[in-house]
């Protein structure tokens, strides 16, 4: 279930993966402004414009880090379990655990509103490449050329977005500044709550079964998307296919992978493999112990710590299957190929622009060197490790928002600029709930972890701490901050928002936040971090990378795919097993195959059966499929994407990826790496003679009036 996991740094950089000539069978996450028509002859498909462009209106990002489509003409959003479960768990009380025990509303008054939930449709790509690089004159130093790049950037996303209209501009950076293309989304956040099954039929097999196949999980759920209070009206969505998916049938995933690191250079994969991967790895099994224990002291604590800790979980597992990737001499023996392939082509040209590329791979080593110095204090202050807390993260916001906004858009921390603030505000004003016990544990464990990461003795972490244990600390400062109150929010916000427009920073010192205090006392170590990060690190491998994808394109071509970005990407492939351990792994599972897993495993644990799903076995074509696999190319965040058919009908729903797909962070191979579905005809069986939900099912199949 590959949705969260805890970033290694910010603003990593993404580049440019292999050529035409080198790409294996069905790899690739396409550009829909560049789909892989040459790839798809073979399958004598062609998509036309028409085809492309239905699918990518039709699909769907989560800002909470996942991938859906629409489904129906009334706004029906289908995605995971795991996409969900977060929207799941804040509209859950102690007398109403939806997470758990799932959710069905029948009619459109019982759907419930999401707490901070923001959809997002691309509705246009426009190159602008040629803006940004002129804003940035050739030999510009790092720092200086940091400034009038993001200046640039933020100019084009305020120009083309539309607040008033909800569309929102994003500037992605491709091929690691090889190709910049100014992203519109349509932005949606009236969400509804339609439908999900109980957590234990969704993640079946739990933490054992993750990664792995043969799998039986009804990992699906369905939100609806209103504007004026009512429903959308869609003119595009995906159909469903009544007949599912078949072996060896061209399939196609429009979704979001994250991010990939398949055009970093060996010295950037000796990084993670040797710091970035073991550092994040100690983080989070440190984080997992901790909500364990304190969820194993009661049901309470374990409701309220479910979802973040499946999410560390997750992203646990993830890790250790890429480091295991990383340390396989054939996977770094393919990366130093590749690397050897290009520095020749680069060493032999005439063209002096190329000759001049080999400092490139130089500049990206010594960038790598100061990430390794600078990761573990990055890590507990500005990525706020040290303070791991929701209070800490808004306290932070509104302070560098009263600091931020009255400057120029072109100057701010991007994360301020105008064309982000209304969904900023979003998530700042959504009532969410925030336990004060769970919080207080984990900023406890956060001040211990920057104590041990700086130095008990460190003059900042005294001051932090102010005389106190982290324990003490941790009680008094979220005790006493008032932050959690999204009305106080809001209240403080419109300060600064009115403040801003007479050009002065709001003087929240008057407030006497404990909380917002923390953040100023850390916020100039912070920022100066962040920019040593973004001027030594960020800038100089942008550049790197944006000459070496030069290279490349001069060497072979610019037919490729670019790394992933979480934003929207075509990948496709077939309905295909594979061997493992000299066994066959037949592409389907079927519900006869869950109760047959069940038995085997006693019914005990992570494979217990539900218990309306003991009940209704009966009712239940036990031969239809339930989950399959695929060999299209995904990476965490395709979690939710639709698998759809030549006609782009849906044939299933993608949750995760094989215990061997985990290498494709960094370079594909397509022998035994699957993508991981629920078959579209596993998810009507189930609706109709499991859950009741024969409203839902109809709407899904087109019965519905």
């Amino acid at each position: 279930m590959r949705l969260r996991s805890l970033a290694l740094a910010p603003a990593a950089l993404i580049g440019f993966l292999m050529t035409s000539d080198t790409l294996q069978a069905d790899e690739g996450m396409w550009l829909f402004s560049k789909p892989p028509l040459a790839q798809l002859k073979k399958y004598n498909f062609t998509p036309t414009d028409k085809w492309l462009e239905h699918v990518r209106l039709s699909s769907v990002r989560f800002n909470s880090g996942g991938s859906g489509s629409f489904v129906s003409p009334d706004g029906l959003v289908m995605t995971n379990h795991h996409v969900g479960a977060g929207d799941l768990d804040k509209v859950s009380t102690p007398e109403k655990n939806y997470l758990r025990d799932g959710f069905h509303a029948k009619t459109h008054a019982e759907e419930i509103k999401c707490k901070g939930l923001e959809l997002n449709v691309l509705i246009a790509i426009t190159d602008v490449t040629e803006q940004v690089e002129q804003a940035v004159p050739a030999g510009t130093a790092p720092a200086e050329a940091f400034k009038k790049r993001t200046a640039k950037i933020a100019e084009l996303e305020k120009g083309a977005a539309v607040p008033d209209k909800n569309i929102r501009a994003d500037v992605v950076t491709l091929y690691a500044g090889g190709q910049y293309h100014l992203y519109t989304f349509k932005q949606y956040t009236d969400i509804r709550i339609v439908f999900a099954p109980e957590k234990q039929a969704a993640f079946y097999g739990g933490d054992p079964d993750n990664f792995e196949y043969p799998r039986y999980d009804l990992d699906v759920c369905f939100f609806r998307v209103y504007e004026n209070d009512k429903p959308i009206k869609c003119e595009h969505y995906l159909k469903w296919s009544a007949a599912g998916a078949k072996s060896d049938e061209l399939v196609f995933v429009s979704g979001h992978p994250g991010r990939t690191n398949r055009a970093n250079t060996v010295d950037e994969l000796k990084y993670l493999r040797d710091t970035g991967y073991p550092y994040l790895l100690n983080r989070l099994n440190r984080l997992e112990v901790m909500l364990q224990a304190w969820g194993g002291r009661s049901e309470q604590n374990a409701q309220r710590a479910e979802e973040e800790l499946f999410s560390i979980q997750n992203s646990r597992k993830a890790r250790i299957g890429g480091l295991a990737g990383l340390m396989d001499p054939k996977l770094m023996g393919r990366k130093e190929a590749e690397e050897k392939r290009l520095r020749e082509f680069i060493k032999l040209s005439s063209d002096p622009n190329i000759a001049k590329v080999e400092a490139a791979f130089d500049a990206v080593s010594k960038a790598e060197k100061v990430r390794t110095e600078l990761i573990k204090e990055m890590t507990v202050l500005e990525n706020a490790g040290g303070f791991n807390s929701a209070s800490f993260g808004i306290a932070r916001t509104l302070l560098r928002a009263s600091e931020e906004l009255p400057k120029p858009n072109a100057e701010r921390l991007r994360e301020f600029a105008d064309a982000r603030l209304q969904s900023l505000k979003f998530q700042l004003f959504s009532d969410e709930p925030i336990f004060e016990d769970l919080e207080t544990l984990k900023l406890a464990d956060g001040l211990q972890f920057l104590a041990v990461t700086l130095g008990p003795d460190a003059e900042l972490v005294k001051k932090v701490l102010n005389g106190k244990s982290p324990r003490e600390r941790a009680y008094e400062l979220i005790s006493g901050t008032k932050v959690r109150d999204p009305e106080v929010r809001k209240s403080i916000f419109a300060q600064i928002e009115a403040a801003a427009k007479g050009g002065k920073a709001a003087d929240l010192a008057a407030l006497k936040d404990p909380m917002i205090e923390l953040a100023r006392l850390v916020d100039g170590p912070s920022r100066e971090l962040r920019k040593r990060f973004e001027n030594e690190v960020d800038e100089p491998k942008r550049q790197a990378h944006a000459a070496l994808a030069k290279a490349k394109f001069k060497m072979d071509g610019d037919n490729v795919y670019p790394d992933a970005t979480f934003t929207l990407r075509l990948a496709f492939g077939t309905v295909k097993g594979y061997k493992e351990d000299g066994k066959d792994v037949p592409p389907f599972t079927t519900f006869d195959g869950l109760y047959k897993r069940a038995a085997e495993q006693h019914n005990k644990g992570p494979f217990e059966l539900p218990q309306r799903w003991a009940a209704k076995k009966g009712n239940l074509e036990l031969a239809t499929p339930y989950n399959f696999v695929c060999t299209a190319d995904i990476i965490g965040g395709n979690s939710g994407s639709p698998v759809i058919n030549q006609n782009a009908e849906v044939v299933g729903l993608i949750f995760d990826g094989n215990i061997q797909s985990l290498v494709l962070d960094f370079i594909f191979d397509q022998e035994t790496a699957r993508a991981v579905s629920v078959d579209s005809r596993g998810i009507v069986e189930a609706l109709r003679k499991v859950y009741d939900a024969n409203d839902l099912a109809d709407e899904l199949t087109g019965k519905k009036g």
